[in-house]
C-alpha cells in the first residue's frame, strides 16, 4: 500500500514536471518569436533608412555636379573673354610694330641721303684743304722773308713770351688761392672749435680736494701731538707730510706737494679723529690701511672713466695713473676731469674733420698721463706720457699726439694739432680754473695802473672782478673827444699788457660840477 501511495506519487511529479517543462518551452519559443518579428521591422526600418540617405546623397551629388557644371561654364567664358582681349592686345601691337617697321626703313633712307651728302661736303672740303695748305704755306714763305726768322725760331719766340705770360698768371692765381684758401680754413676752423665749445657743457668749477681736517674738541690736539709730540711725529713720518696746528683753530692743515700722499695723510688723521685711539702703532696701522683704500680708490677712478667711454686694450698701468689724476690739479683745475674734457673735444673736432674720432679721444683722454708719474723721473711731462704710453701698447699716433700737445715735439700726424688745441679749449673756457687770491688782487691793481699811468686821469677803479675798469678824468684837463681817444687808447695798452679770459669794460667818466650855496 505503501510503494503503491509512493508510486502514485513519483508519477504525480513526473507528471507535474512534464507540465511545467511544456509550459518553460512554449514561453521561450513565444519568446523568440517575437524577437524575430522585431528584428524583422529593425530591418525594415534599417532599409528604408539607408534606401533615404541613398536618395538624398544622390540630390546631394546631382546638385554638386550642376554647380561645378555652372561654374566651369562661368570660367570658360571668363577665358574666353581674356583671350579676346589678348588678341586684340597682340593685333595692336603687330599694328605698332609695323608703324615702326615704316619709320626704320624712312630712317634708314634718310641716314642714305645725309651719308651721300657728307661723302660730297668731305670732297668739297679736302678739295678746300688743299687750297688753304697752299694758301698757308706762301703766307708762311712770305712772313720768313719780312721778319728775317724761321718758322722754329718764330715758334720759339712765341713759346717764350706765352711761357713768361703763363708763369705771371700763374703766380698771381696761387697767391690768390692761397689766401682764399687760408681765408677758407681759418674760418672753417674757427667754426670747427666753436661748435664742440657749445656742444660741450661741464660744471664751471672744478672740484676741489680740502687739506684742512676738523676737530671735535680743543683735547684733541693734545692727544694728536702726544707725549714730547711723538704722535704727530710718527704721522708726519709715515705720511711724508706736515700737519700745522695752530693756536686757538679748531682744525688741522695738511700740508705737502704730492697730492696722493695728501690724500692719505687727510684720511688717517681723519679716521684717528674719529676713533680717539691715537699712538704710534695705532698711526702706523691706520696709515697703511688708508694707503690700500687709496690705491683701490685709484683704481676705482682709472676703471670708471676706461668703463664711462668703452675703452678697449687699456693696459693696467694706464688706469692706474689715470686714477692718479683725480687727486691732482693744475691751476685747480681737477686733471682728470681735464683729460675727459680734452678727450671729449679733441674727438668732436675729428669728427667734424671726417676723422677717426675714437682715436683722437684716446690721444686727448691720455695726454697729461705724464703728470701723474713721480716727479724723480726725468723729462717734460708730455715726453714722459709719450714713453709710457709707447711702452703700454698706444698707438704711434696716440704717442705723437701726447709728446706733441705742448709743441716740444715736431707734428706727425693731424691728431696732433687737433690735442693741441683741445688742451687750449679745455684750459680757457670760462670757469675752468681758479685764480688765487694773490693772482685775483695783482690782475685789478695792473688794471688800476695802466688806467692812472695816462696824463689827465684823476681815479681808476677795478670793478666787477676786473670786468670793469672805470675812470674819472680831470674835466678842466681833457675834453669829450680827448676823453674817447683816452678810452681807446686806455683798451689797447690794457691788450697788449694783460692776459684775461672774456672782455673788459673801460669805462671814462669826464664830469664837471658848478656847486654855490645860498644863505
Amino acid at each position: 500500500m505503501i510503494n503503491l501511495t509512493l508510486l502514485l506519487i513519483g508519477g504525480g511529479a513526473l507528471l507535474l514536471l512534464n507540465v511545467l517543462l511544456f509550459v518553460y518551452a512554449k514561453k521561450k519559443f513565444s519568446s523568440a518569436q517575437d524577437f524575430l518579428d522585431g528584428a524583422k521591422s529593425k530591418l525594415k526600418n534599417v532599409k528604408r533608412d539607408i534606401d533615404l540617405e541613398r536618395r538624398s546623397a544622390l540630390l546631394k551629388v546631382k546638385d554638386e555636379v550642376y554647380k561645378r557644371r555652372k561654374d566651369f561654364d562661368l570660367d570658360i567664358k571668363r577665358q574666353k573673354i581674356d583671350l579676346d582681349h589678348l588678341r586684340s592686345k597682340l593685333n595692336s601691337k603687330y599694328d605698332h610694330i609695323d608703324k615702326k617697321e615704316q619709320d626704320l626703313d624712312q630712317l634708314r633712307r634718310d641716314m642714305q641721303q645725309k651719308e651721300r651728302s657728307i661723302l660730297h661736303t668731305e670732297d668739297v672740303l679736302r678739295v678746300s684743304e688743299t687750297k688753304l695748305k697752299n694758301l698757308y704755306d706762301t703766307l708762311i714763305s712770305k712772313l720768313e722773308r719780312v721778319s728775317k726768322m724761321s718758322r722754329e725760331e718764330a715758334k720759339q719766340s712765341l713759346l717764350d713770351t706765352l711761357e713768361a705770360e703763363v708763369k705771371l698768371t700763374s703766380q698771381k692765381w696761387i697767391q690768390k688761392v692761397e689766401y682764399d684758401t687760408k681765408a677758407t680754413a681759418k674760418e672753417i676752423a674757427t667754426g670747427i672749435i666753436v661748435t664742440a665749445m657749445q656742444r660741450y657743457f661741464s660744471d664751471q668749477v672744478a672740484s676741489h680736494t680740502s687739506s684742512i681736517v676738523q676737530l671735535p674738541s680743543e683735547d684733541m690736539k693734545g692727544r694728536i701731538i702726544g707725549k714730547e709730540g711723538r704722535n704727530i711725529k710718527s704721522l708726519e713720518m709715515a705720511t711724508g707730510m706736515e700737519f700745522i696746528i695752530g693756536d686757538g683753530a679748531d682744525f688741522i692743515t695738511v700740508s705737502g706737494f704730492n697730492p696722493v700722499r695728501r690724500e692719505i695723510a687727510r684720511r688717517a688723521l681723519e679716521r684717528l679723529v674719529a676713533d680717539g685711539r691715537i699712538n704710534p702703532t695705532r698711526i702706523e696701522e691706520t696709515v697703511e690701511q688708508c694707503e690700500n683704500e687709496l690705491a683701490e680708490v685709484i683704481q676705482d677712478h682709472g676703471k670708471e672713466v676706461v668703463l664711462e667711454f668703452n675703452l678697449q686694450g687699456v693696459h693696467p698701468e694706464i688706469v692706474t695713473l689715470l686714477g692718479k689724476l683725480y687727486f691732482r690739479t693744475s691751476f685747480s683745475q681737477n686733471l682728470l676731469e681735464h683729460s675727459r674734457e680734452v678727450g671729449l673735444f679733441s674727438r668732436m673736432i675729428a669728427e667734424e674733420l671726417g676723422l677717426d674720432g675714437q682715436i683722437a679721444f684716446r690721444a686727448g683722454l691720455l695726454h697729461d698721463i705724464g703728470k701723474a708719474v713721480s716727479a724723480e723721473i726725468e723729462g717734460p711731462h708730455a715726453q714722459v706720457g709719450a714713453d709710457i704710453a709707447k711702452r703700454c701698447g698706444e698707438n704711434d699716433i696716440v704717442g705723437n699726439a701726447i709728446a706733441a700737445h705742448h709743441e716740444e715735439v715736431p707734428f706727425t700726424s693731424i691728431y696732433s694739432p687737433i690735442i693741441l688745441v683741445a688742451d687750449a679749449i679745455s684750459a680757457s673756457r670760462p670757469g675752468a680754473r681758479r685764480e688765487t687770491l694773490a693772482t685775483y688782487i695783482r690782475r685789478l691793481e695792473g688794471l688800476e695802473n695802466i688806467a692812472r699811468s695816462f696824463d689827465g686821469v684823476k681815479k681808476a677803479y677795478a670793478l666787477q672782478a676786473g670786468r670793469e675798469v672805470r675812470i674819472i678824468v680831470e674835466e678842466d684837463h681833457l675834453d669829450d673827444e680827448q676823453v674817447a681817444l683816452l678810452a681807446r687808447e686806455i683798451a689797447k695798452k690794457i691788450e697788449e699788457k694783460m692776459s684775461f679770459p672774456g672782455q673788459i669794460k673801460v669805462n671814462v667818466i669826464r664830469e664837471k660840477r658848478s656847486i654855490e650855496y645860498a644863505r
